[in-house]
């Protein structure tokens, strides 16, 4: 029997200091420049101060891009525009470097972790520390079989909630979450559709590299049989992770869970993390007040899931690449609000013009 009570969760996740947020607004109406006129960096900063519970917020000086990455056996069937079990491929690029989150990073000097959980390739052709967390090789074929046993995803949730620790006690003081996958946006349509209770044509969108019309036919078709699966164990949110997500999508979770338990932030990129976030929402309510939805990709399940949690995006650049580089677009902005709501001046206090008496008649 499982150690695991996902429940603890709900009395572990703190919302962000209300007291700190009032705190932040008052200084903010305080400073030189009027409240509003910076639109949404005013929202921003002082989110981050009630995060913090700090005044003034603290200059985000530790991002990290963490990426989990995982093979997902439904890709057989053609869903996805690269094929079945090259996940491997798409790491070692952006561990060499080639990749868009890569460059992204260099340019704004924001370190990348990569996590193997479910890549279908040797574990001694990838770096020791990317693959020490590995659940399998390969996640299960979602429309006939569970993704991953019992055990399995435990293992994978225990996998997420031991990397947010380390990050945390590391320093890191702001995450930039994504995935990298084949296969793994269709596991996610899954995961939507189930928690929002829609068709597979409404979640199903045409991936990362898009794909054909013939490809998003095959896609919508495998989330439908899938989400018949789904259905029977939506009120098991561990169970449904096994039986349609993926070791990659449990470890997500699980990071996500133990981020806001923690109280480090995290920035949302594409569909896989948002359903992801979504199931954390089912497992605590207060869990989505850590999270930023970093960009707007366009995919159709994001956009639901994000809508579920109340969660808007910070830019709309339409960016599916996935592997964090959306979101990691969306850091320069964050990281601009702390500034300015931290370093803009006050004003003085007699620059308040005194009011006037009403004139003598």
């Amino acid at each position: 029997m499982s150690s695991l009570n996902l429940d603890d969760f709900t009395d572990l996740i703190e919302r962000p200091d209300g007291g700190v947020r009032r705190d932040a607004e008052a200084r903010r109406e305080r400073q030189i420049v009027p409240p509003g006129a910076l639109g949404r960096l005013d929202e921003l900063g002082e989110w981050l101060a009630a995060a913090q519970s700090a005044v003034p917020v603290r200059p985000i000086e530790q991002p990290r891009v963490v990426l989990f990455a995982g093979d997902h056996g439904i890709a057989e069937l053609g869903v996805s525009a690269r094929p079945a079990g090259t996940a491997d491929q798409l790491v070692r690029e952006v561990l060499e470097g080639g990749r868009p989150v890569s460059v992204l990073a260099r340019r704004l000097g924001v370190p990348v972790r990569v996590v193997d959980m479910a890549l279908d390739c040797d574990p001694q052709t990838l770096p020791g520390d990317v693959v020490r967390h590995r659940v399998r090789r390969g996640s299960g074929r979602i429309d006939l079989e569970d993704a991953l046993t019992p055990e399995e995803a435990e293992a994978a949730f225990r996998a997420g909630i031991a990397v947010a620790d380390e990050e945390a006690d590391s320093g890191t003081d702001l995450v930039v979450l994504g995935d990298v996958s084949v296969g793994g946006t269709t596991a996610a349509g899954v995961l939507v559709a189930a928690l929002c209770g829609t068709d597979a044509s409404v979640v199903t969108g045409r991936g990362g590299q898009a794909i054909d019309d013939l490809a998003w036919m095959r896609k919508c078709a495998a989330i439908r049989d899938a989400l018949r699966r789904a259905r029977p164990v939506l009120g098991d949110q561990l169970q449904l992770l096994a039986t349609v997500g993926g070791a990659d999508l449990a470890a997500i979770t699980g990071f996500l869970l133990q981020s806001a338990v923690r109280k480090m932030p995290v920035i949302l990129d594409g569909v896989v993390v948002a359903a992801c976030a979504l199931v954390g929402q089912r497992i605590a309510f207060r869990a989505p007040d850590w999270w930023l939805a970093g960009q707007n990709s366009g995919e159709p399940g994001q956009g639901k899931a994000l809508d579920r949690m109340a969660l808007e995006p910070l830019l709309d650049q339409g960016v599916t690449v996935g592997e964090g580089a959306g979101a990691l677009l969306a850091l320069p902005l964050v990281q601009a609000a702390a500034a300015l709501a931290a370093e803009l001046p006050e004003k003085p206090e007699d620059s308040v013009e005194p009011e006037k008496e009403p004139e003598k008649e």
